[in-house]
């Protein structure tokens, strides 16, 4: 009997099996790095065992230092959750031979669907449908697609298009790969530009039941990993026969390995319905919950039972309604999805229903690994949190979700949430027109808030610091007329200088001939804006202020009076874009560059980042070398342009 679990992992996933195994009644243990000694799946943890260091090459990725924290926690079984050392089967292996239970697959297989490359030949020889590797790449073989073969989730994965890029993709595939899994193994396969993304979630027992529970689409994704998962799919729905030659798919490549426990097998389909084994992960999925919201089942659950010797029931439970995730990620979709670091000062999703679990009836459920104030590095996966909506129909799941969204509070970071939110409500996807190459056919950037709504923001965020300030009377208030009152933002629209005056007959405004004030404090301003009354609730830390409001979210940036001449950089200056490690150089000084040309790459959040020249002229400073930390803001190289 399992009466304590090491989860041998962080953040969202730690506190998701936590949640799962006091229900039980199991001790719950935690590692962390020196990085995440604050998140606070150590806060709720029984008890915590620190890994020095940062990297996940010194911590998470370390199995003989999680070993030795779950013996000396007094853990007697580790379950891995996904990423890290989830699908290394020496880790498996070690924690077996150290008297542990491992709540997972058997090591043998894990070996086996560990390499992408054997597995497809063993699937094939089990007769599921394959994609065949592509082993030398020819000019008839273009375009393909570079993937890791030790690990997912993007990390490793390029798209290529002419053999003449093949090699400097295959030297960054191979560093990536070996910097996420330890392992720098990569391979070539066919890239079909328009696929859907399915995949059947299996649960088997040692007792040779095998469930098929459902399939989910992860069609919508960028940088070739999953941004948006529903269940069930809407491809699968509308075509006669597909769920079922998929589900004994799914069952026949998990019985042709032994496996046992939860795994989940995926497929690339086309619009006809023809489908093709891409790899199976032995593990749990990111987006096991909207599964678990449209079969009822618990997965963790399923999983600790599984790992007891409790057997499955002979048929799995049947899906009823519809379940959509979104993976909220502190990146920038319009600077090519740049991830983004710093404190998260506030994130409150209104009208969720629960917590790491599966809502009582229908609604929203919230899996998250951050809390107000937490501090986003630049040693993991950037994301914050997973929201799920569960609902009787499709429609209904993407439109309550896109306006929890869209109503959220998320203050400190750049999200990916205007983009989500722009996804769930396009046309294209309420219609199930989903494939991977979704994101690069619409352009859905575009902020929620437009240029009226940012300006009124920012009179909003002004007068609620006049507000903040005010003592008996009206800040801008003068017994004679006077100059007006002058606060200045900046946002991604550009430079907001608000002027306005309290008088006797109320707020006069330069440029905001058709506002009045109905009232305002230093929280809320609520506006009278062409007869329409619109509210915005303004909240001020040190370094931002954000407003939000139906009209959009809007973060401004507040612009000193007077600059400090220490922090001008010379024209031409490229600066560090996140704090990371320069891992190349590709020039130097006093080379002639042309624009879009290839510097340096840094290295952040287990993603390489290429810095190019941004227009042609002489590299006359190159002031970094591989190998080095860089902070936010760091001058990386500065480009004099031609004249």
């Amino acid at each position: 009997m399992i009466t304590s679990v090491l989860v041998a992992n962080r953040g969202e996933i730690a506190r998701r099996v936590f949640r799962t195994c006091r229900s039980l009644g199991i001790g719950c243990v935690a590692v962390y790095s020196d990085a995440d000694a604050s998140s606070p799946h150590v806060r709720e943890a029984d008890a915590a065992v620190r890994l020095p260091g940062n990297t996940p090459g010194e911590t998470y990725l370390r199995g003989s230092l999680l070993i030795e924290a779950a013996l000396r926690a007094g853990a007697d079984a580790i379950h891995p959750g996904y990423g890290f050392l989830s699908e290394n089967a020496s880790f498996a292996q070690a924690v077996l031979d150290a008297g542990l239970v491992w709540i997972g697959p058997p090591p043998s297989a894990i070996a086996q669907m560990g390499s992408k490359i054997e597995s497809k030949s063993l699937m094939a020889a089990a007769g599921v449908p394959t994609l065949s590797s592509v082993e030398p790449v020819s000019d008839a073989d273009f375009p393909v697609l570079i993937k890791a073969s030790a690990g997912g989730g993007g990390r490793g994965m390029r798209v290529v298009r002419t053999l003449a890029d093949l090699p400097a993709e295959l030297e960054a595939a191979q560093s990536e790969a070996a910097s996420a899994f330890g392992d720098p193994t990569v391979f070539c396969e066919p890239y079909l530009e328009n696929g859907r993304h399915i995949e059947v979630q299996v649960m088997a027992d040692t007792h040779g039941t095998v469930w098929a529970l459902g399939e989910r689409e992860c069609s919508i994704q960028r940088r070739h990993q999953k941004v948006i998962e529903e269940a069930p799919s809407p491809l699968v729905t509308r075509i006669p026969g597909m769920r079922a030659r998929l589900f004994e798919a799914a069952r026949s490549a998990a019985s042709a390995i032994g496996y046992t426990g939860a795994g989940t097998v995926e497929f690339l389909a086309d619009e006809q319905g023809r489908f093709f084994f891409l790899e199976m992960n032995t593990r749990l999925q990111v987006e096991h919950p909207v599964t678990e919201c449209t079969t009822g089942e618990d997965l963790v659950r399923l999983q600790l039972l599984v790992a007891q010797g409790v057997p499955l029931s002979d048929t799995p439970p049947s899906a009823q309604g519809h379940a959509i995730e979104v993976r909220l990620y502190a990146e920038d979709p319009a600077q090519d999805w740049r991830p983004q670091s710093g404190t998260l000062h506030r994130l409150s999703i209104p009208g969720v229903a629960a917590a790491f679990e599966v809502p009582a009836r229908y609604g929203l459920r919230l899996d998250s690994g951050v809390s107000d104030g937490s501090v986003v590095g630049v040693y993991y996966d950037p994301m914050l949190a997973k929201v799920i909506a569960y609902a009787p129909t499709r429609t209904e799941a993407a439109l309550g979700l896109a306006g929890a969204l869209a109503g959220a509070e998320i203050h400190g970071l750049v999200t990916n949430r205007d983009l989500l939110v722009r996804v769930l409500r396009h046309p294209s996807f309420l219609a199930g027109d989903t494939d991977t190459a979704f994101l690069a056919r619409h352009a859905l950037t575009t902020p929620l808030a437009d240029k009226d709504a940012v300006n009124l923001s920012a009179l909003a965020a002004a007068l609620a610091d006049a507000a903040s300030r005010q003592t008996n009377l009206p800040s801008g208030w003068r017994n004679v007329p006077s100059q007006p009152q002058r606060k200045a933002y900046r946002s991604g629209e550009g430079d907001h200088e608000i002027t306005y005056r309290h008088t006797r007959t109320g707020l006069i405004a330069d440029a905001f001939p058709d506002v009045t004030v109905v009232e305002g404090t230093a929280t809320e301003v609520a506006l009278t804006v062409e007869g329409v009354r619109r509210t915005f609730t303004v909240a001020r830390y040190p370094d931002v202020v954000c407003v939000d409001s139906a009209l959009g979210p809007v973060t401004l940036t507040p612009v000193p009076r007077f600059t400090d001449p220490s922090t001008q950089v010379a024209p031409g200056s490229l600066l560090a874009p996140m704090p990371g490690t320069v891992i190349r150089v590709a020039a130097t000084e006093g080379d002639t560059v042309t624009a879009g040309q290839p510097l340096l790459w840094l290295e952040a959040m287990k993603m390489e980042h290429k810095i190019t020249a941004p227009t042609p002229g002489t590299l006359t400073e190159l002031p970094v070398k591989p190998g080095q930390q860089v902070d936010l803001g760091t001058i990386l190289a500065v480009v004099t342009p031609t004249d």
